[in-house]
């Protein structure tokens, strides 16, 4: 299997046993059933079967804030959804760099969570606009990293891999 230039988080479905695999840090772990929560989460086990099998899920973002803390998946482009495993990894590895640095340079969240988080909050009609943007940005000042570090720390990490990779070419 080829591995990906940068270990990442990514939401797979095999749709044949009805079940989640989650590609965590190139490792793929099984979650019992469609359940995407950090109660599923702790029950994972190693996926072992036909990678072939497992498709890029169009729901990369954990509505269980525990998981989203834990599972730092990306907010992946539509046109790869439904992608296998192997064509995502080939993907990934030839343009996952230029995506993210993309996303990263014009100060953009690449993370599900964040996107899928501003999302259920601006769509939640109890609360006016404002208040909810604050909710979400305290929410995700308490609960998850200082996003403008990780994206610094992503974007110079990528620009070491890729350096390496080429110089070691």
């Amino acid at each position: 299997m080829i591995k990906p230039l940068r270990p990442i988080d990514a939401v797979f479905v095999h749709p044949e046993g009805r079940f989640y695999v989650i590609y965590y840090r190139g490792e793929l772990w099984q979650l019992p059933r469609l359940k995407l929560n950090f109660a599923a989460w702790q029950r994972k086990k190693p996926y072992l079967g036909d990678k072939g099998a497992l498709y890029l899920s169009r729901k990369q973002a954990a509505t269980d804030l525990n998981l989203a803390k834990t599972l730092r998946t990306l907010n992946l482009p539509q046109a790869i959804a439904g992608s296998s495993l192997p064509k995502f990894e080939s993907w990934w590895e030839a343009h996952g760099f230029f995506w993210l640095q993309d996303h990263l340079t014009r100060g953009e969240s690449p993370l599900a969570a964040d996107n899928h988080e501003l999302r259920a909050v601006l769509t939640d009609r109890n609360q006016p606009t404002e208040r909810a943007i604050e909710k979400v940005k305290a929410e995700t000042t308490n609960n998850l990293p200082n996003t403008d570090n990780i994206f610094a720390e992503m974007l110079a990490d990528l620009t070491a891999e890729v350096l390496y990779h080429h110089e070691s070419l």
